[in-house]
């Protein structure tokens, strides 16, 4: 079904772009109407099959899974480095940064938007506001290692680590009133 969304999309686009090229002075619009509308069907029908299925119990399901474990996964990584204030400095840190925590960054990024199917728009804000901030805090601390401001990086680094516990908090409330 996908398949002929995109074909009525590309045949709507191309067939516009053939009508209006015939004549430079004049369009029949008749015909480029039922080509935009060919192609607006295509989008129509993308849209709902994309929609239908992020929507689906085995998405939302995996993904639940994604953004408990990434999410786990960060917060335990950033109090494990912050626990003894022995976190590593300069390449050390980006290394670090780089290995233990962009992919589960990235993991928890692409599921995000099943948060809004599973808890509602609400808690989605609530919760990418609070991953969002700790994510710029550890992209500060990488640029302060690069810059070796390791005292910035440091303080840094617990305020990202304050950021993911707060939004793991958030999810873990959602998560226990959505069942």
């Amino acid at each position: 079904m996908i398949n002929i969304a995109y074909l009525l999309l590309v045949a709507g686009f191309l067939g516009g772009a053939y009508v209006a090229a015939l004549d430079e002075q004049q369009v029949n619009w008749i015909q480029f109407a039922v080509a935009a509308i060919a192609a607006v069907a295509g989008v129509l029908i993308a849209k709902r099959i994309a929609s239908a299925a992020a929507r689906s119990d085995t998405i939302l399901e995996t993904n639940r899974n994604e953004l408990n474990a990434s999410i786990a996964n960060i917060v335990r990584d950033l109090s494990e480095v912050t626990a003894d204030g022995s976190a590593p400095s300069g390449a050390a840190l980006r290394n670090w940064i780089d290995s233990k925590l962009r992919n589960d960054l990235r993991r928890f990024a692409e599921a995000r938007e099943s948060m809004v199917h599973l808890y509602g728009l609400q808690t989605y804000a609530d919760i990418m506001s609070e991953f969002a901030a700790g994510e710029r805090y550890v992209n500060r601390v990488w640029s302060a290692a690069a810059d070796d401001y390791d005292e910035e990086a440091s303080r840094y680094l617990e305020r990202a680590r304050a950021q993911f516990a707060h939004a793991q908090t958030v999810l873990a409330s959602a998560a226990s009133q959505a069942v």
